[in-house]
């Protein structure tokens, strides 16, 4: 089955840990490097993601933090060029297409089915909708129309902190004097709101600023997970209220209450994936608003995934999850694929 994976943060990899993103797995394994990878080119083709959100990620919160955190606004701006730069490169060499309208998303989409029935021809290229994990980069809400201009279709405000346009998780800083003016500049512009991330106070108040489509990218359930970073009942009402969607994270310590750094994994599998995407559909009362963001080598790897979950391929074993769960198939496939492809034709006309 085709699946659409709405958080990867691949530039931050290839860059950050200088990860060759075209190689094998396998190579990347045998490499120094700070957490054991799960996600290359090559593991996202044998996966069948025939599309991702793939992020720009360079914050600037006043807390610097090797390879994410910078001194300065100006410095995140560079970074995160040079990270949209990286995936310009990989579209110059065909190994992806960077999809901006609702044209080019069918036509692609077309493609990788067509591709599903005749499987011996070539593969074609990875499709990524480009989006931005925290809004530190954009120097002014003024600048986000450059931001558009050059391929940006996705935003989330803040990340962890004090961001410059809201606060994030960790805190409880509500938007700041940037964070309405950037909202209003996202709805003039056609930019999808993600609430991934947002503090309490800031995600209600974001809420009743921006009028048009929104997202939780990469999100788990609060009630299963109790946690800050996690959604309450509430916050995921909301969410289901604008007809959003929200995609289901694979970090372990979103996924088993109580899991530290360090701790083995080998009690957690992709059944606790499947436990917050079902939660969301019972909550919703149908499966409209559940999907996959799987933030995998988001800052973490194999040791902080899935104990049953090797590479990112191995995501083709949640359609069978769910059906032992009695999901019919085009529920399967809507969580699998088309719930993001729903949301993406309405923010951008079909």
């Amino acid at each position: 089955m085709l699946i659409v994976d709405a958080h990867l943060d691949l530039s931050w990899n290839a860059l950050q840990w200088n990860r060759d993103l075209l190689q094998p797995v396998s190579v990347l394994r045998q490499q120094d490097q700070p957490t054991t990878p799960t996600v290359t080119l090559p593991e996202l083709r044998r996966g069948r993601f025939a599309l991702v959100f793939a992020t720009l990620l360079a914050r600037s919160t006043g807390t610097q933090v090797s390879h994410i955190d910078f001194g300065s606004p100006a410095q995140a701006y560079g970074v995160a060029h040079g990270q949209l730069a990286y995936y310009r490169a990989l579209e110059k060499q065909g190994h992806i297409r960077i999809i901006t309208d609702s044209s080019a998303l069918k036509s692609h989409i077309a493609e990788w089915e067509q591709w599903e029935t005749t499987p011996d021809q070539p593969q074609p290229p990875l499709g990524f909708v480009i989006t931005m994990e925290g809004a530190d980069p954009i120097l002014e809400p003024a600048q986000l129309e450059q931001w558009w201009q050059d391929g940006l279709r996705l935003l989330g405000p803040t990340h962890y902190g004090t961001g410059r346009y809201a606060g994030g998780t960790g805190c409880e800083l509500g938007l700041t004097e940037l964070g309405r003016p950037l909202l209003a500049e996202m709805q003039r512009l056609g930019v999808v709101l993600d609430v991934t991330h947002f503090s309490d106070t800031s995600f209600w108040q974001a809420l009743e600023v921006y009028e048009g489509p929104v997202l939780a990218s990469h999100q788990n359930v609060r009630a299963l997970v109790p946690h800050q970073r996690q959604f309450s009942d509430d916050q995921l009402k909301a969410v289901i209220e604008r007809d959003g969607v929200i995609g289901a994270a694979f970090d372990i310590w979103m996924l088993q209450p109580g899991w530290q750094k360090g701790y083995s994994n080998a009690a957690v599998t992709l059944e606790n994936v499947v436990n917050h995407i079902d939660y969301v559909c019972q909550l919703a009362g149908n499966t409209r608003h559940s999907a996959i963001g799987t933030d995998l080598d988001g800052g973490f790897g194999w040791e902080q995934s899935p104990h049953d979950m090797d590479t990112i391929a191995d995501l083709q074993r949640i359609p069978d999850l769910l059906a032992a769960r009695g999901y019919m198939q085009e529920d399967i496939a809507a969580i699998m694929h088309g719930n993001w492809l729903r949301l993406l034709y309405n923010a951008w006309g079909e």
